[in-house]
């Protein structure tokens, strides 16, 4: 299941743009079916945590999204000013004869400057539930009444920019069928952390052979990764999944705790400063997992 990773390869080519790692990542995705190996290959030819993340994330978008086309950049649009909860969303879907339209905006879409297609999670007034009825639009970057505006550099993995879109009565190219937010919000976070946390996992091991750090934290990388292969094949809304995948987090977290003596053994190298400045990524929605997790046990305890 793991692509072959020898100590010959230990060396990436730098790759300082999106422009540069894009072509590389969809060379790979040619070569390479299935999303998790995607994202592991993606992982370990990075010469940083940007373009592994940037893989992983583009790997995790194909595996929910099957259709999602390997020749365009896309992303998952589901962040608004109030956040991302159902009723947070505030983009509105309406229809207007055969087709539908858009309006609204969408903030920290990743990669959203270079995005080509975006799937974006919007409100749809007609739908009669309890929350906001949450609809998944596919919808083309060059679409007329759509702006895209880059936002700041974030402190970690500067490389990897984001956007603010604003939808001005935006036609949608497709309907994905279903509640956008059970069948597609929700599980991609899933997805995305077994997907993201693979590719970088296989960032470390290219970096531990280049560096020369102990075989025993290789090989108990390398069982970790199969893990997560194995992770990648379970059913993301599953109790099952979220438990399993809070335990590989944790061993993962061990191992990349263990790993900063490593770094600290090549204090100058340009690899070492940009991992001190981009780890920050690895807890960004730390408080969210914790509660799908503890969510996860609660559902598999028995009743009474």
């Amino acid at each position: 299941m793991l692509p072959q990773l020898p100590a010959a390869q230990a060396a990436a080519k730098p790759c300082e743009s999106v422009a540069d790692w894009w072509p590389r990542h969809r060379a790979i995705a040619a070569e390479h079916p299935s999303t998790i190996q995607q994202a592991i290959v993606g992982g370990f030819v990075a010469d940083r945590v940007a373009w592994a993340f940037a893989s992983g994330y583009q790997a995790a978008l194909r595996s929910l999204f099957a259709d999602a086309p390997n020749d365009k950049l896309c992303a998952l649009c589901v962040t608004e000013a109030d956040g991302n909860r159902p009723r947070a969303i505030k983009t509105r879907l309406s229809s207007s004869g055969l087709s539908w339209c858009l309006n609204g905006a969408k903030r920290w879409t990743t990669l959203g400057p270079e995005g080509s297609l975006f799937f974006v999670a919007a409100r749809d007034e007609a739908a009669s539930t309890d929350r906001p009825g949450i609809r998944v639009a596919r919808v083309h970057a060059d679409s007329p009444g759509l702006k895209i505006q880059p936002m700041p550099e974030t402190r970690f993995v500067p490389e990897v920019p984001h956007a603010q879109l604003q939808f001005e009565n935006v036609k949608v190219e497709a309907l994905l069928p279903g509640d956008g937010y059970d069948l597609y919000v929700k599980p991609f976070r899933t997805v995305e952390d077994i997907h993201v946390q693979a590719a970088i996992l296989a960032y470390l091991m290219r970096e531990a052979q280049r560096l020369g750090w102990p075989e025993h934290w290789i090989e108990r990388l390398s069982a970790l990764l199969a893990g997560f292969a194995t992770l990648s094949d379970m059913p993301p809304s599953h109790a099952e999944t979220h438990v399993g995948l809070a335990g590989a987090l944790r061993i993962s977290a061990g191992l990349i705790e263990e790993a900063e003596a490593f770094w600290l053994k090549s204090a100058t190298d340009p690899a070492t400063l940009r991992w001190h400045r981009d780890r920050e990524l690895l807890t960004v929605a730390g408080k969210a997992r914790e509660l799908r997790t503890r969510r996860a046990w609660e559902n598999l305890r028995p009743a009474g």
